[in-house]
This record gives C-alpha cells, structure tokens and sequence, in this order.
C-alpha cells in the first residue's frame, strides 16, 4: 500500500510540472526589439542578457537587459525570443547553455 501511496504521489508530482510547463499562444505579434544602451559593465565576469517583450495576458511590456555573472566556466546565454507557429507566437524562456 505504501508503494502505491509513493508511485501515485510521484506521477502526480510529475504530471503537475509537466502541466505547468504548457505554452501560452499569444495571437498578437511581439513589437520589435528595443535597442538599449548597455550600461558600464560591472566586473570582468559579467555577460550581457538583452531585454525582452514580456506578454503579460493583456499586452506586451519590454523587461530591460541586464549584466549577470554566467553560472559556470564558459556558459554562454541563449536570449529568450517569440516563435512564429501556425495559431500564433510562443515564448521561449532565455537560458545559461
């Protein structure tokens, strides 16, 4: 009984991860990119992540770019960007790699 207990509160766990990583399709096409000035960089570390149209249910809100030191030796940044699909666009999250 015990390990059913476990296996069910596990694929549930899953399934809810799983659930909250669904797409969001937004019909409106994000505006162009702002081109920001950089500000001096911080330290020798630091990378630049460009900023972004955030779409927050209603619109679409620019997030300005930041320095941010990588997470490890030679991370490189993917910047987060829309997707063009057939119902609309779709937003990948920018990522260390």
């Amino acid at each position: 009984m015990r390990r059913i207990f476990l296996t069910v509160l596990i694929g549930a766990g899953l399934g809810i991860g799983a659930a909250s990583a669904a797409s969001v399709v937004v019909k409106v096409a994000p505006p162009h990119a702002i081109v920001e000035t950089r500000p001096a960089r911080p330290g020798p570390n630091y990378v630049w992540v460009n900023g972004y149209h955030r779409w927050d249910g209603n619109a679409y809100h620019w997030e300005s770019g930041r320095w941010e030191v990588p997470p490890h030796a030679h991370a490189r940044w993917i910047s987060p960007r829309w997707e063009h699909h057939h119902d609309g666009y779709v937003f990948i999250e920018g990522r260390w790699r």
